[in-house]
C-alpha cells in the first residue's frame, strides 16, 4: 500500500491546492474576469430598447 502524500486526501485531491484556489476566488480574482467582458452602455442601451418596446406594447 502506497504512503498517502500528508496534502493529499485519500481520493488524491492536493489540499494546498484547493486551498489557494478558495483564496484565489475569496479575493474575486474569478469574478472579475466576468465583469470586464460586460459593455455597461451596450447593456443600458438594450435595457432602453426594451422599456421602450414595453411601453409600445402597453
Amino acid at each position: 500500500m502506497a504512503k498517502k502524500n500528508q496534502n493529499q486526501t485519500t481520493a488524491g485531491t492536493n489540499v494546498q491546492h484547493v486551498k489557494q484556489q478558495n483564496a484565489q476566488a475569496n479575493q474575486g480574482q474569478y469574478g472579475t474576469e466576468y465583469a470586464a467582458e460586460t459593455d455597461v452602455q451596450h447593456v443600458k442601451q438594450q435595457n432602453a430598447q426594451a422599456n421602450k418596446n414595453k411601453n409600445q406594447n402597453s
